[in-house]
């Protein structure tokens, strides 16, 4: 890609990833009776192999720190990454209200698209907002993703054999 081509990409997300979708789900289940935070991430479409411009959710991130109780999640501000992909944010509300609260509107300002999770977790107990706490449309979008585990799967002889190279 071009230094043309990636200062006129398009920004709009066009959906979440079903398995990001899933992930989320699982995640606010496991943490249940206390409410689960992460920031969403998202990767250009055309690298996922869809044939459009725009982002699609592909990961969450969990900021260290965080700290959650059954009515609230807490997060370090010094501990948020400054990456140009976040695009919103996802947290549980385990009293199933899939409604913003005040307080979750007081943090929408950071990215264009807020998911709120209820219990009891089911793939349709979930909604999307705008920064205003308005509801929006977030489409699920079968794609593959790439494996991140290749990422991670290198050995001391890797790294000492990059490092003298």
């Amino acid at each position: 890609m071009g230094l043309l081509d990636a200062l006129f990409r398009s920004n709009e997300i066009l959906g979440i990833a079903e398995e990001t979708l899933e992930f989320a789900l699982e995640a606010s289940e496991e943490t249940h009776p206390n409410e689960y935070m992460g920031f969403l991430r998202g990767t250009e479409a055309d690298r996922l192999g869809l044939d459009r411009d725009g982002l699609v959710i592909t990961d969450v991130l969990v900021v260290p720190g965080t700290e959650a109780n059954s009515v609230s999640a807490t997060v370090q501000t010094s501990q948020i990454p400054n990456d140009v992909n976040a695009l919103g944010s996802v947290h549980s509300h385990p009293n199933g209200v899939i409604e913003p609260s005040a307080a979750d509107l007081e943090t929408f300002g950071r990215g264009t698209v807020h998911v709120i999770i209820g219990a009891p977790y089911r793939r349709t107990d979930w909604r999307a907002f705008d920064p205003r706490g308005r509801p929006t449309n977030l489409n699920v979008i079968e794609v593959d993703l790439p494996d991140t585990e290749e990422f991670f799967d290198f050995t001391q002889a890797d790294i000492d054999e990059e490092l003298r190279g």
